[in-house]
């Protein structure tokens, strides 16, 4: 669930990253008024956008084999064994 979390989260803060790259590429980091509420609401938008894509390819990529019970993940005799299929 961490690492589902995790990627999601990097999805979302990928195109602040970029823009971030970009104003430092380009040396106009040093002006605050480039982080104005124009370019934050628009790679918030693309954050989202890009999270929605991430969730749908997710629901569509991962889908279990049909006619199979799934067995949780569980300790036994001190072990884990990870979650299947049977």
């Amino acid at each position: 669930m961490l690492r589902i979390f995790l990627s999601h989260l990097f999805l979302f803060l990928l195109p602040f990253f970029c823009y971030a790259l970009w104003l430092w590429l380009s040396k106009r980091s040093g002006h605050p008024d480039r982080w104005s509420k124009g370019p934050i609401a628009w790679l918030t938008l693309a954050g989202l956008v890009l999270v929605i894509s991430g969730l749908a390819g997710m629901a569509m990529l991962e889908r279990s084999s049909e006619g199979l019970n799934f067995i949780p993940s569980a300790m036994q005799d001190g072990v884990f064994v990870p979650g299947r299929y049977e």
